[in-house]
């Protein structure tokens, strides 16, 4: 056999031996390594599972626990006479009874009797509420339950009404605010009246001041009744003892005169007037207020039976 040539390789035949086997592909490697990791994945999939069913039920086990105490709660609250607590546990166990009622009849009653004790105790607003719901669930004795409603509303009008007539308008308009949803356009409509009136006899007020001030007397006591308001009518009580006494000064001042056209030489007009009322306002009283401003123009009084007249000292030519 001859050498090989020059530049040739030599060919390997393959080997049997363990260490010549051929190494493993990727796609290899990931199928061993996914069949590693598959089963605690699914193990932790289950244990978590488990976790959170074992959660609900615990949950679901609570709640039918704490339902069924609640009826005794709300059998306590009633014979404690505890309704506010009676309305909320009741309240709860209507949330609790998914597929159920709750306790209907005894959450009405508890409303009833919480409500009663709220207009008792003097908040109508809380009673108000707590009535409409009550009328609103349909259980009950309704019948009942819309008159007591319909007597509240009465009654808190008529309290309004008369803490207006007291001059507490603001009041009267607070406790009237709640009743705008039994009945809008009525409540409205009193509000503006109310209002209407006031302001109406506030403005007549002012202009009264200002009457009185300028001496307007008759004006005044036009101004006065005017005033139709029972507490802007007792404001104005002195000022009306004012006005009238100043009207009746100058009536009495105008009595003594004896119809002063048919002589010449008596004092009688606006000039006497004037000076009467410039007595009057002096303090005296209209007899002397008649005397002193007769003999400030220059005449004395004189006598002519039941009447009097200011004649002059010295008649003119």
């Amino acid at each position: 056999m001859g050498s090989p040539s020059a530049g040739s390789c030599p060919i390997a035949g393959p080997s049997t031996g363990p260490w010549n086997r051929r190494s493993p592909s990727i796609e290899q490697i990931q199928l061993l390594a996914h069949g590693f990791l598959a089963a605690p994945r699914h193990l932790l999939l289950r244990v978590w599972g488990l976790g959170t069913l074992g959660l609900v039920l615990a949950i679901a086990a609570g709640a039918y626990w704490w339902e069924k105490q609640l009826p005794k709660r709300i059998q306590s609250a009633l014979n404690a006479q505890d309704y506010a607590a009676c309305i909320g546990t009741s309240e709860q166990l209507a949330a609790l009874r998914w597929l159920g009622d709750g306790a209907p009849e005894e959450q009405a009653y508890c409303r009833q009797k919480h409500a009663e004790q709220l207009w008792e105790q003097g908040d109508p607003v809380a009673a108000l509420a707590l009535q409409q719901q009550l009328v609103a669930s349909g259980h009950g004795d309704l019948e009942l339950h819309r008159a007591t409603l319909e007597r509240w509303y009465e009654a808190l009008k008529e309290q309004a009404v008369g803490l207006f007539r007291q001059g507490e308008l603001q009041k009267a308009l607070d406790l009237l605010a709640p009743l705008k949803g039994h009945a809008p356009s009525s409540i409205s409509q009193l509000r503006a009246t109310l209002m209407e009136i006031w302001n109406r006899n506030q403005l007549e007020q002012h202009r009264l001041v200002q009457l009185v001030e300028q001496e307007r007397w008759w004006e005044a006591l036009d101004s006065l009744n005017k005033l139709d308001h029972p507490w802007w009518q007792q404001q104005a009580r002195a000022t009306r003892q004012r006005v009238e006494s100043a009207i009746a000064a100058l009536d009495a001042a105008q009595e003594h005169q004896q119809h002063p056209a048919l002589q010449a030489d008596v004092i009688s007009g606006a000039a006497l007037d004037a000076a009467v009322e410039d007595q009057l306002r002096q303090g005296l009283d209209p007899w002397t207020a008649f005397s002193m401003g007769c003999s400030h123009l220059g005449g004395r009084v004189e006598e002519d039976g039941p009447e009097s007249f200011c004649r002059r000292s010295s008649p003119s030519p």
